[in-house]
């Protein structure tokens, strides 16, 4: 018969964490609860679609909108939620608040975003967050936001997901590895800077007798196609908010399937 192990001090007095995993009966939940929320992270990649999607959800479950009752919750210009239960007790006697953030680091583009450079037409930028720059070159970017048009009405766009039939992606070109020699020698913050940030939206010019005397005819053709689709002009951008996202959606990460990787997560 094998000897009972004496406990060690550090079993008395210290605090052991046990791996979630190690625990068998938890695995079909964990999969379960997992499922949904890789399809949240994929849908909802700005604040005002985590904002929408919460409505939705807490209306579901019976919650008032701008109401009275048991349950209200009110969204604040479609960019965040705030959600109360009333309890059965006096507020003076204490309260629950669960708080979260919804927005990402993100890339925004600027009021007028749109220009031609050396045949391409680009979009103008700034970061939103603590972004490490150099992670944002060469991987496709969509465009997820509003726009609100001249006579009032706003245009939800999610442009260059991969399921998008109407636009690619764009993409913030990085220098090819044997022209970047000085940048290469640069500490990583220094890599790529804020002003290089600038995304290639295009490159087909505007074509045709019509047009032969137009400037920037890369430029034009993106707003004319934008103009085509959806009536925009390019001074519905400053009435914009419009963000630069990875165009992935959210996976199971792992040959075990044990982690999630995705933009937001």
């Amino acid at each position: 018969m094998s000897e009972k192990k004496k406990d060690t001090l550090n079993d008395k007095l210290g605090y052991k964490t046990n791996l979630i995993w190690e625990n068998e009966k938890l695995h079909d939940g964990i999969m379960k609860f997992a499922i949904p929320y890789i399809d949240f992270l994929s849908e909802n990649k700005t604040e005002r679609e985590v904002a929408k999607w919460a409505a939705v959800l807490l209306e579901k479950a019976g919650y008032k909108r701008d109401g009275k009752g048991e349950k209200i919750f009110s969204v604040n210009r479609g960019k965040s939620v705030i959600a109360a239960k009333m309890g059965k007790k006096p507020i003076t006697e204490g309260f629950t608040l669960v708080i979260a953030h919804t927005d990402s680091p993100r890339i925004d583009l600027k009021q007028v975003p749109l220009y031609e450079d050396s045949g391409n037409a680009m979009l103008d930028t700034h970061y939103y967050g603590g972004i490490k720059k150099w992670q944002w070159t060469n991987i496709p970017l969509a465009i997820h936001g509003t726009i609100v048009k001249k006579d009032g009405t706003k245009v939800e766009v999610s442009w260059g997901e991969e399921d998008d039939k109407k636009f690619g992606p764009v993409f913030i070109s990085d220098i090819l590895i044997h022209l970047s020699k000085d940048q290469m020698s640069q500490p990583a913050r220094k890599i790529i800077t804020g002003e290089n940030l600038n995304a290639t939206a295009g490159t087909i010019p505007l074509t045709g007798k019509d047009y032969k005397d137009e400037k920037d005819k890369v430029k034009l053709y993106l707003l004319k196609i934008l103009n085509d689709k959806y009536g925009i002009t390019e001074a519905d951008f400053l009435s914009s908010e419009l963000e630069l996202v990875p165009a992935v959606k959210a996976r199971e990460m792992g040959l075990d399937r044990s982690l999630i990787m995705g933009y937001g997560h």
